[in-house]
């Protein structure tokens, strides 16, 4: 039998033998996420016909018991249930207590590699319908006070049918109030899916800062209140660019209300009611598995063919 201690009360418990990891089941590769090895269950050497994504936890590298991020991610996911949200349906356990694996939904492939290996961007009708899923998620993640901290494309996988999920959630936390941290990063991949590169693609904290001053201009009170009182806003020099470059960034999306808003704000956004209209996702394209192909040595970060000016 294997024991594990439980977080919810004192003692151990065992786990049950439909929460174990079959000795002749077969797996295939997908990837690695936060650093975890994710592979895909293959349903006909099992007693199940549903093919499923499992995640390996690494414990390697930990002294002190369970990792921390997993905790989080497996406490999160078991309290959501959404449609746009990568669902957790196991945590189960192989001949180890340091064979701990998430069992979660398959999704074909994210948006990351896709981008990677389409020739040309999504049509913006098809934008559309990826972000209004991307919104919806994150809008469910911010009603019940969740952020997620990490949102990029390399985080959003697509099932079949066109579904958009939202994965990874090793860095979200629960906030009393729900403060929508996550907006930057819908903005910047809005702008990867329509452009077909990174919109702030910097190579240290640094540059990216520069890249930000560049596209939206020097903060100052007047577009930032408060940021003077930033404990290290004095002490750095940054050029001075009085403009906000952001519509010619995007000439072709004039219809793009570009301001600070919520989840909510954007799922009213006239932009999604405006032609080209989103499409349904069912509509959407299907792509090769890309994810199941052996993958291409890795790309080194900065040097992606989508990061060229």
């Amino acid at each position: 039998a294997i024991g594990l201690k439980c977080i919810c009360k004192e003692g151990l418990f065992t786990v049950p033998p439909e929460h174990r990891v079959r000795r002749g089941a077969t797996w295939a590769a997908l990837g690695r996420a936060l650093g975890h090895t994710v592979s895909r269950h293959l349903p006909e050497s099992t007693h199940t016909d549903e093919t499923v994504a499992r995640k390996k936890v690494r414990m390697d590298k930990e002294k002190d018991g369970f990792p921390t991020s997993s905790l989080s991610e497996i406490i999160l996911l078991l309290r959501l249930l959404h449609p746009n949200i990568v669902e957790l349906k196991e945590v189960v356990v192989g001949n180890h207590q340091e064979s701990i694996f998430l069992v979660m939904g398959y999704c074909e492939q994210d948006l990351a590699s896709l981008l990677e290996n389409m020739p040309t961007p999504f049509s913006e009708a098809r934008v559309k319908c990826i972000m209004l899923q991307v919104l919806r998620g994150l809008q469910y993640l911010h009603r019940n006070f969740i952020i997620h901290g990490d949102l990029k494309v390399s985080n959003l996988l697509m099932a079949d049918k066109g579904c958009v999920q939202t994965a990874d959630l090793g860095l979200a936390w629960a906030y009393g109030v729900p403060v929508n941290v996550d907006m930057w990063a819908v903005g910047c991949i809005l702008s990867e899916l329509l452009v077909h590169k990174p919109l702030l693609p910097g190579t240290s904290e640094i540059h990216q800062i520069d890249l930000i001053v560049q596209l939206l201009g020097t903060p100052s009170e007047n577009i930032w209140r408060g940021f003077s009182k930033l404990r290290l806003a004095g002490q750095y020099s940054l050029r001075k660019q009085p403009y906000n470059n952001l519509k010619h960034k995007f000439r072709g999306s004039q219809r793009l209300n570009f301001k600070r808003a919520t989840t909510g704000d954007c799922l009213e956004s006239s932009y999604f009611k405006e032609k080209p209209l989103p499409c349904e996702p069912e509509l959407m394209p299907t792509f090769p598995h890309h994810r199941n192909k052996h993958a291409a040595p890795a790309v080194v970060e900065g040097q992606s063919k989508r990061c060229k000016s």
